[in-house]
């Protein structure tokens, strides 16, 4: 596959009951292929994959995978407690027809560069699938250094590409430096996409895409909207980016801003300073 533009990190729908909407979920992942994205990728961190037992895994990555054919490819995030849940999710990937892979590390647990390397080694190694390593040290507390990425490189044809999520954009240019243009380099982070575009990264994974696709192509492509788009690329980079990015979804009609526990939607104050932001946002929207 190839490892370009603006792919989203897709939100899981939920039922008012919290079970997965699959019949929504499918129009979304046709609404953002429609608009421009070049890829989708399902159960990430924003699609609240931990709190999705497998069946329910293997599940939306067939209804994104049925919803969208062949227009673009559909990349599952791979991650689980333990590394044969991990690898047992890559090949149902496989089959299912999905064309990537993201590879995090195990949750919970985060030990030395040897028991991590382990871990994303025996996933990448587990199908044939094109890969993407996904580096979120804030988030799953390991940090894979560009050097330990150079390494995974050199021992695997079939890694293609990383998810840069530290926040420091100089980690863009440090791989870069040392593989050339060996793995296509994606940012992770919303409010970085001008300046890891800059540096030299050639995709987005993105999050406030859920909600604005038109305007999360443009930008990337250059249009002037990131000051436009700020305040609300920002909403990505909190620990609530779920409920807040759901909550943009539901303000532009399409979505709703139900959540699995742990989380819980967002009320009170804090619901009321997020709705400032994106309704003054929404009704400034530059016209298409």
């Amino acid at each position: 596959m190839q490892w370009q533009g603006v792919v989203p990190a897709i939100t899981t729908p939920f039922r008012e009951n919290l079970t997965v909407d699959h019949a929504f979920l499918a129009k979304h992942a046709c609404w953002m292929t429609d608009a421009g994205c070049s890829g989708i990728v399902a159960l990430g961190s924003l699609g609240e994959g931990a709190t999705l037992h497998f069946d329910e895994k293997v599940q939306v990555l067939e209804t994104c995978v049925e919803a969208v054919g062949k227009r673009v490819p559909v990349v599952a995030a791979v991650s689980a407690l333990s590394t044969a849940e991990a690898v047992q999710l890559a090949l149902a990937a496989e089959q299912l027809g999905c064309s990537g892979l993201m590879v995090l590390p195990p949750y919970v647990y985060s030990t030395d560069w040897r028991e991590m390397k382990a871990h994303v080694a025996a996933v990448i190694r587990a199908t044939r699938l094109s890969c993407m390593l996904y580096n979120n040290p804030i988030a799953y507390r390991t940090d894979f250094l560009p050097e330990q990425i150079a390494e995974l490189a050199s021992e695997h044809e079939n890694l293609h590409a990383v998810k840069e999520s530290s926040t420091d954009i100089r980690r863009v240019t440090a791989i870069r430096s040392l593989l050339g243009r060996r793995l296509a380099l994606f940012v992770g982070v919303d409010d970085l996409i001008v300046e890891g575009i800059a540096a030299g990264a050639v995709g987005w994974i993105a999050g406030l895409v859920n909600a604005l696709p038109s305007e999360s192509v443009a930008l990337f492509h250059g249009a002037d909207l990131y000051d436009w788009f700020l305040p609300l690329l920002r909403l990505d980079t909190v620990p609530k980016f779920v409920q807040l990015i759901k909550l943009v979804q539901q303000e532009v009609g399409m979505g709703s801003e139900r959540v699995r526990p742990p989380r819980l939607i967002l009320e009170g104050a804090e619901r009321e300073a997020a709705l400032r932001v994106i309704r003054s946002a929404l009704q400034n929207r530059p016209r298409s």
